[in-house]
């Protein structure tokens, strides 16, 4: 058996077609092509408003929060697992960010209580997942709604609003138009753009990042190899938890307000970005950029879609046969391994 370079495990015999096989060119080129059909045709559809900058911006910016939260979800999956709670986690850390700072607290700390919120729920979902021996499924499953109700508990079942004077602040700016206009991007977008290149150093250069690839390849095998796989999953998800963090505090600052209602179904957009993006649910393959371009897709067709006017129920079945076509991709590329 030989290691990839992204850290995955193949068998030598499937290694030079990994490596030329039309599979893995249609993998890596994929959602890419995607990207280019989907921004091509509602250029053609709208040639006067969707193909400007100021939509691409828009575009970028309404999908900072799904790419962050989706760099937790790229590693879940890429070690074989799966969290259905995180937009739960998400509306929960929002609310944790306006208790802190409606009780006159420091944006700064509120920042804090977001990311920390959001670690200590993964971190309780990864004991849960190791400990009970139970599918991811079925966990997640359970907190989806456990960690709902506890963000409604907290907040009183009401919008957690925050004082005037926080209204200003740093933390409620994170999406606003740049004040420099050197900065081209919000501080929201350039915080994701750092944690995106941090996830990837992760992911491909590191001890912890190829232990993430060699459980997704195979677990049993990474087991034998001395990969400590109960340490590596609940390191996984509470990791996830904390990027849910951050996504969670720039929701926070699109709202200006905690909302325990928030984030509702958003755990799907996420899934479906980073499977659309080339991740397998199988696991042990995926990589940043491609979750990055699974977003924008997913984002690109809700606002071309709203700027022709399509009843929502129409988009959702185009968002829906998006992510049906994305999963049979992934069963083709793996239909022979």
């Amino acid at each position: 058996m030989t290691v990839n370079k992204t850290g995955g495990e193949i068998s030598a015999p499937n290694a030079e077609r990994s490596r030329f096989g039309a599979a893995a060119i249609l993998a890596r080129l994929g959602p890419f092509i995607g990207l280019v059909f989907v921004l091509g045709f509602f250029s053609v559809m709208m040639p006067s408003t969707f193909p400007t900058q100021g939509n691409l911006t828009f575009i970028l910016v309404h999908a900072v929060v799904v790419i962050t939260a989706a760099l937790g979800a790229t590693m879940i999956i890429i070690s074989g697992g799966i969290d259905l709670s995180v937009g739960s986690n998400i509306a929960l850390c929002t609310v944790a960010a306006a208790a802190v700072l409606r009780g006159g607290h420091s944006p700064a700390l509120a920042g804090l209580s977001s990311v920390v919120t959001g670690m200590c729920v993964g971190l309780f979902i990864g004991v849960l997942i190791t400990w009970l021996k139970l599918p991811p499924f079925i966990i997640t499953l359970g907190t989806w709604g456990g960690i709902r109700g506890l963000a409604e508990y907290c907040a009183d079942d009401q919008m957690v609003r925050v004082p005037e004077a926080h209204l200003h602040s740093w933390a409620s700016r994170l999406l606003a138009p740049p004040s420099e206009q050197w900065m081209l991007f919000p501080i929201g977008v350039w915080l994701m753009i750092f944690l995106c290149l941090l996830t990837a150093a992760i992911l491909h250069y590191t001890r912890f990042g190829r232990h993430i690839f060699a459980i997704g390849s195979n677990e049993q095998t990474a087991r034998l190899c001395g990969v400590p796989v109960a340490r590596t999953k609940i390191m996984i998800y509470a990791a996830a938890g904390a990027f849910a963090g951050v996504a969670g505090l720039i929701q926070f600052s699109y709202m200006n307000m905690g909302d325990p209602t928030t984030a509702n179904g958003m755990e799907l957009q996420i899934i479906a970005a980073v499977v659309i993006g080339g991740a397998s649910l199988n696991g042990g393959q995926g990589t940043v950029l491609g979750t990055i371009i699974g977003s924008i897709i997913m984002k690109a067709v809700e606002n071309g879609c709203t700027g022709l006017h399509v009843p929502n129920s129409v988009e959702q079945m185009i968002t829906g046969a998006i992510i049906v076509a994305a999963c049979t991709l992934d069963r083709l590329r793996h239909g022979r391994d």
